[in-house]
């Protein structure tokens, strides 16, 4: 299912932001695709609800890869992309990611450190050990939620963000996100989809100063019907 103005998530909305919870299969911003972007949807859902003759003035703060699902902050105002955009560069925000991946990562609990190259022919990130030319740092870590006979859940901190860091990452240490077949999965996922979903945000709000948080709720699949069944049990 992609996400229509009668459809939409939200998870938060006041005067300076509004937060969406994004669906697999929806892209954020327009790209050669030409497909309806998100932020489009979002400003359609304004103008309605608000009665707003015009142009709607709707700020992209970050985004997530097409078939990855969760939470996505747009500014309403240019103050605060201003102010989120400025968080962005200096980290001041922490972000959780849920993936299921293949396997049982060993340790349990472990920082992965790679220099990640993007082939922008592909559309694809290379992680490899040691620095090199048009590589760049990246940081992630992560802990094991949950283990089944085939997969686990893993929650997800980012130190660097970069392009495909957490697929390429996982995928380089042996353990490729479920349905994604772009970094090693053995098989897809039916609805195009890859069980990786930006679960949590929090961060103080750039106008109010008010501690923001918000947890989007997992997609409709069985497994991760599953996981939430299983760690609300624990």
């Amino acid at each position: 299912m992609r996400t229509t103005k009668s459809n939409l998530q939200v998870l938060h909305e006041d005067n300076h932001l509004i937060i969406v919870n994004k669906r697999a299969g929806d892209i954020v911003q327009g790209d050669k695709t030409g497909d309806l972007p998100l932020s489009e949807i979002v400003k359609e859902y304004i103008a309605d609800k608000y009665d707003k003759p015009g142009k709607v003035f709707l700020g992209v703060v970050h985004r997530l890869d097409r078939p990855t699902s969760g939470v996505v902050v747009f500014a309403r105002t240019s103050k605060a992309l201003e102010r989120m955009n400025k968080k962005l560069r200096d980290r001041d925000m922490d972000k959780i990611y849920w993936a299921v991946v293949q396997g049982h990562p060993a340790p349990e609990k472990r920082t992965l450190e790679h220099h990640l190259k993007k082939n922008p022919k592909n559309n694809k990130s290379t992680a490899f050990r040691e620095s090199g030319e048009g590589t760049k740092k990246g940081i992630l870590h992560y802990k094991t939620l949950l283990k089944f006979d085939l997969y686990s859940l893993l929650e997800v901190t980012l130190e660097t963000g970069r392009h495909h860091q957490i697929r390429s990452q996982l995928s380089a240490c042996g353990h490729p996100i479920k349905g994604d077949l772009k970094y090693g999965s053995r098989r897809s996922n039916k609805d195009g989809s890859i069980h990786l979903h930006a679960r949590r945000i929090a961060f103080e709000h750039p106008v109010k100063k008010t501690p923001l948080e918000v947890v989007a709720p997992l997609p409709p699949d069985p497994l991760w019907d599953i996981c939430q069944e299983r760690l609300s049990d624990d």
